[in-house]
């Protein structure tokens, strides 16, 4: 990096100092369970995992690509809250008491935002069911809508068979998707994100509280989903927020409902106890202003499309240092948007994040005459 753009930024120059005492990290807790993942929200940094890629059986976990999936729908107006969705007898729960159901009547009516509750809140397979068939017409075409999200998500080792995660052959998931999952309905479906924390919800006279049990016992926990079948066991992807930090923790397999909320809460303990958040720069804030050649701007801005966030060992924050690497020569045109380099946290010399750079506004060419002498200005100047 330039001393001129070091300067530009605020940051020295100079090398690194490698001479800092390492941070001791204790070991994450032992816990007894198929898999785990201990996902920072902000960086996407895992802090711990157990089996994160194996396939596992995901019960009733399967409902929050439901839930995302009707929410995109209600955020993109392709759904509205009051519309109408029916309980067909295909979907129906018959009135058992042998699964999740929100018990809605056969053949009646309960509105989009009431299905949504007795999907997340009540895990109701009947309104998973539902809402399935209101959107795709079948929950096997549902299926291949959910598999199509999946992929675009990077979910690399999830595969949809039902909206509901009863058990069936072909149907499977990660914890590590599952946080993947989880971390896209916090951010793109923020508006609804609320009622995962919801602690009861009522239909058709019946209340039924949420089954994450956290939610009751730490004012920290918003969400997400819980589940369970004989082939999963206990689940429970769940998302705490302490201060500026937020964890994402799932647990697959656990052999209780005490044991997935014991597992998640000692996570979330050891992760907020050893580890930060540092938001190294924000989105759209100009870091520097290069020179363009034959364009009608002489300069122009460059910065982050998103906000840069890293995770660090508590008490290295003040450590980090960064870098900012442009291209050697910017010729307009310039896109808006256009990667011209690379911002670049490194900690004792070791990379942490890096993140493009992009101009900040649009740089159109010049007219002729301006690009003439540019480009003799340029000849020369590579001369010397």
């Amino acid at each position: 990096m330039s001393s001129r753009f070091a300067l530009a930024l605020g940051f020295s120059a100079l090398a690194i100092n490698v001479a800092h005492a390492t941070t001791v990290i204790p070991a994450p807790p032992v816990i007894e369970n198929k898999a785990y993942v201990l996902m920072d929200y902000d960086s996407g940094k895992i802090l711990a995992e157990s089996n994160p890629h194996l396939h596992v059986d995901p019960a009733s976990l399967t409902k929050m690509m439901t839930s995302f999936l009707v929410e995109q729908r209600l955020l993109k107006g392709q759904l509205k809250e009051e519309d109408q969705v029916l309980m067909s007898e295909n979907a129906w729960c018959r009135g058992t008491s042998a699964e999740s159901c929100m018990y809605v009547p056969v053949n009646s009516y309960a509105s989009v935002l009431d299905m949504l509750r007795g999907v997340i809140i009540q895990s109701g397979n009947d309104a998973s069911k539902a809402l399935a068939e209101h959107l795709a017409g079948s929950e096997t075409a549902f299926a291949e809508l959910m598999n199509g999200e999946a992929k675009r998500l990077g979910m690399k080792d999830t595969q949809y068979r039902n909206a509901t995660g009863l058990t069936q052959e072909g149907h499977y998931t990660s914890a590590y998707d599952m946080a993947l999952l989880a971390h896209a309905i916090i951010k793109d479906s923020s508006k609804y994100y609320p009622i995962y924390s919801e602690k009861e919800f009522t239909y058709n006279n019946i209340k039924q509280g949420n089954r994450n049990a956290l939610l009751f016992t730490d004012p920290t926990v918003d969400g997400l989903k819980t589940g369970h079948t004989d082939a999963a066991g206990y689940c429970l992807t769940a998302s705490s927020k302490r201060g500026n930090m937020r964890l994402i923790s799932v647990v697959m397999g656990t052999n209780s409902m005490q044991a997935r909320a014991d597992q998640t809460r000692a996570l979330f303990n050891w992760g907020f106890s050893n580890f930060e958040t540092a938001l190294v720069r924000s989105k759209n804030q100009e870091l520097a202003k290069p020179v363009v050649w034959f364009g009608k701007n002489e300069h122009v801005s460059v910065g982050l499309a998103n906000d840069m966030n890293v995770t660090l060992a508590r008490g290295e924050k003040d450590k980090l240092q960064i870098s900012l690497q442009l291209a050697p020569s910017l010729d307009a045109p310039l896109k808006q948007g256009q990667e011209v380099g690379k911002l670049v946290a490194t900690l004792d010399g070791k990379t942490v994040a890096e993140q493009p750079l992009v101009t900040l506004q649009a740089v159109e060419e010049a007219n002729f005459f301006v690009r003439i002498w540019h480009g003799l200005k340029r000849f020369f100047a590579n001369l010397f």
